[in-house]
Parts: structure tokens; sequence; C-alpha cells
């Protein structure tokens, strides 16, 4: 059992950058692209409704604040452990070589939930978008066909139709797959698709902020604060809503809008120059992230009441483009939104999918995963059995499952990877002082803490049965662990004993 709280060696690390047989074909901007293609999209695109409506009301921006704030404690540490080991794998990874091997096996499974079901979240979004794009061109798909089996039952209730027998979201499948053909035909293919989507996405971000600015209602933004009180929220149950408290569970809920940053430092053993471009990505696209949710979030809320959210069809699963078009009447710009969000959470699926493969793909090289996870495709240099299995996966979980369960899922094991990379930064830090590392965090200790403090009480503010869920996966993920990961360990099996320090 001692065997479980065993690091693996950081020459090991170095070895494996060395014999990698990935291409290194990303430089700084287009990383960098990859963390904001990943953190724009089904966040701000549809949680800015939920947030305003359900927590925060107009103090919406002070959520994101909160939660961005976290999210830089733990991109400073994040930069820290990408400079110091270059390698796919991202929190796994560091965990590995810092904490121990349970340590690293229960992050890893941990960002399943974060990637896998951020991946299922973003694809259920993405095919809300898409039905609103296609009624703008008069063309509706049957309900059953566009949700799982639990909304279609709702929505047949809520309109007085005929419940289904049948449900799946087949925009949400079909999407996946494509993602899944695009990942296979190679990465620098993907990141070229991405920079375009990017460009795209984030264009239109800045021109609902320009422009929106110019429509806005002093009065819909006063009181900034509104007073606490209990208000109905989206799992049918009553819950506290606005003050203080409702900022903070904003934050917990809008924390999905940050969701993919981190996803830099999967890409770390595809990187030129990982030590250096890795870290400036993970806090570029941090920043220029927060700098936009922050502005569009006052945007919106000035554009429409909070209060209206909940009322305006729509307006809850579209609420940039419903927003637009009460404020401005540009039918026009409401198209043009609809058809951005659309694309540009092509971009989020993508690289929530791409830093998922390459986790697998690191821990099958430790030997935790069957072999299969690690495989490379010959020509294409990307590991294509991992990323077709994964995708299949995700494409029929997303048709089948309700986005509420995904989000707040996904949220748990991000905040929870989170506060693991805080604790092990500053933990090898203390054990290992004497590492050339390439960036290091300012204030380690400070930052470091609040990093843990913040995450855990975001962690607590999420639904209760979110967590319980979450704990059963991790619970589920030591089982595998112990069945199948400690026999096949690559570590436990003396397969790393040569890069042991005598």
């Amino acid at each position: 059992m001692s065997n479980i709280w065993k690091t693996k060696p950081l020459g090991a690390y170095e070895a494996d950058m060395k014999k990698s047989e990935l291409k290194r074909v990303l430089g700084k901007w287009s990383l960098t692209a990859i963390g904001i293609g990943a953190i724009i999209g089904g966040g701000i695109f549809v949680l800015t409704g939920t947030g305003a409506y359900y927590h925060a009301g107009p103090a919406l921006a002070l959520s994101f604040v909160v939660a961005g704030i976290a999210c830089i404690f733990a991109a400073l540490c994040y930069a820290e452990f990408a400079a110091l080991l270059p390698v796919e794998g991202s929190a796994y990874a560091y965990a590995y070589g810092t904490v121990g091997e349970v340590f690293a096996w229960l992050i890893g499974w941990g960002l399943v939930l974060e990637y896998a079901m951020g991946s299922m979240t973003v694809a259920v979004s993405w095919s809300g978008y898409f039905n609103k794009f296609l009624k703008i061109i008069n063309v509706e798909l049957p309900y059953y066909l566009t949700n799982d089996f639990a909304t279609a039952k709702q929505y047949a209730v809520a309109h007085g139709l005929t419940e289904p027998n049948f449900a799946f979201n087949l925009p949400a499948f079909i999407i996946v797959l494509i993602v899944t053909s695009i990942l296979v035909k190679g990465t620098k293919e993907a990141a070229g698709a991405n920079n375009m989507i990017v460009i795209l996405k984030t264009s239109v971000v800045v021109f609902v902020i320009v422009v929106g600015a110019l429509f806005i209602n002093m009065d819909n933004l006063t009181p900034f604060i509104p007073d606490e009180k209990m208000i109905l929220q989206s799992d049918g149950k009553m819950g506290a809503a606005y003050g203080f408290n409702g900022i903070i569970a904003g934050a917990a809920a809008v924390f999905f809008a940050y969701i993919g940053f981190d996803a830099v430092s999967t890409q770390a053993a595809e990187a030129k120059n990982p030590r250096k471009d890795i870290p400036f990505a993970i806090i570029t696209s941090l920043l220029v992230c927060t700098a936009l949710y922050i502005l569009m979030s006052l945007v919106l809320t000035g554009m429409m009441s909070y209060k209206d959210f909940g009322s305006v069809p729509d307006a809850l699963t579209a609420p940039v483009a419903v927003a637009f078009e009460k404020a401005t009447g540009m039918n026009w710009a409401v198209i043009l939104i609809t058809v951005a969000a659309t694309i540009g959470l092509i971009s989020v699926l993508l690289v929530m999918m791409l830093g998922q493969s390459r986790i697998f793909l690191g821990m099958a090289k430790d030997g935790l995963l069957p072999k299969m996870f690690k495989e490379i495709h010959p020509v294409r240099k990307t590991p294509y059995k991992n990323t077709i299995l994964l995708g299949l996966i995700v494409a029929t979980v997303a048709a089948l499952t309700p986005i509420s369960t995904l989000v707040h899922m996904c949220s748990f094991g991000t905040l929870f990877a989170f506060t693991m990379v805080c604790f092990a930064v500053w933990l090898l830090r203390v054990k290992k002082p004497e590492l050339k590392r390439g960036f290091k965090t300012p204030m380690l200790p400070v930052v470091a803490s609040l990093g843990i403090l913040i995450n855990i009480y975001l962690i607590i503010n999420l639904e209760p049965s979110a967590i319980y869920m979450a704990i059963g996966w991790l619970a589920l993920g030591l089982l595998i662990y112990f069945l199948y990961g400690r026999r096949n360990s690559v570590l436990n099996k003396g397969g790393y004993d040569e890069f042991i320090e005598k």
C-alpha cells in the first residue's frame, strides 16, 4: 500500500519529453488562442442569463470577478508547474511528480469531470444555439430529436404535447463526431480551425460590449446588488438569491465560464517552447477573458433587467441574443450573435476534447490506463484510438443527459483539480526548492492558500446533488485504480527506477 504514495521521478518526465512522438507545432499565440477558445463559449453565451436571474442580479459582474480571482490563483500555480514539467497530462502529471500516485490518479479521474463532461455540456449548449439558428431560417427539428428524454418530457408537458417515448439530442451527437474527426486528423489542423473561430467569436463579444453599451438603461442596474430573497431556483427548489450570498452563489454557478484555461497546459508536449510559452498563454488568456466577461455581464444586465431573464422566452438559454434583440431591435445583430455563438462553441468543444485525450495519453504512458490510450497514429501523430473512444462516449452521453446535471459535475471536477494544483506546487517548492523553474509563482504561500480556500468555498456552494454525484465518481475512480491502475503502474513495476536519485 505504501507504493500508492510514490512519486514519479522528475527525470522520467525529461525522458518522456525527449521520446515523445507528438509534433511540436504550437507557438505562444496559438497556445493563447487555445486558452481563449476554451474559455469563451457556453459560459458567457448561456450562463449570464441564469447567473443574473437566479443568483446575483446586476452584481453578476462581481460574481465574474470572484470566479476570475479564484482562477488567477490557480493559473499562477499552473504556470509554475507547466514551466517545470512541460508534458501532457496537466494537473495529473503535476501531482504524480509531487504528491503521489493515488493523488495523481484521483486528479486525473477528476479531470474527466472537467473535460469530458465539459465537452458534453458544450455539445448540448451548441445544440441549443444551433436550433435557434435553424428557427431563424424557418427550419424546426422535432423537439424529441433536439433534447434528452427528461428535457423533452418537460418540454412536452409545458407545451401541452404528447409525452415522447423516445428522445435523442441529434445535433449534439453529430457535432461531437465532427470535432472528433478533426482531432484525429491532426493537432496543427485543429489549432488552425480553432484560431479562426476564436477571432470570430472574440470579435462578436467585443461588438456586443461596444454597441450594447450604447443601449444601457441605468435603471436596470439599480440597485446594483438587490436585497437578498428566496426565489425558485432552476432545480425546482427554493434558494437564496441576490445580496452577498447571491454573488458567491453566482460565482459558483458561472465558474463553468472559466473552465478551459488549464487546457493550455495539456498541450505542453506539442508546444515549440513550452517552458516560456505555456505560462504566457495561461495567464494571458485568463486575463483577457476575465476583462471581457466583466464588461459583457455589465452590458447585458444594463440592456435588460435581470428580472426579465426568467420571463422572456429563450432569455435563459440564449441571453446575449435575446437582450440584444430587446434593447436594440437590430435583428441582423441577433442573427450575427447566434451564428457566432453556434460556431464559437465548436472551438470550446474542440479544446475540451483535445485536453481530455492528452490526459488519457499521459495516464496510459504511466500504465494507469490500458495501452490503447497511448497509441499514436503513425502518420497523423495523434492519439487516435483514445480520441475516437472519447468522442463516442461524449457524443452518446451528451445526447441523453440534461445540461444542468453536466454543468455542476464539471465545475466540481475543475475546482477539485485547481485545489490540488495549488497544494502540489506549494509542496514541491518545499520539498525541492533547488529545481530550476522557468516561471515562479509570486508570493506562493499566499497565492496557494487563497487558491485552496476559495476553490473549496466554491465547491461547497455547488448544488448538493452535484457534490454527491461527483464524490461517487471519485469513489468509482478509486475502485478502478485499485483493481487495475495500481497493478499495472509503470512506477510500481520499477519502470522508472533508473531515474530515482540515489
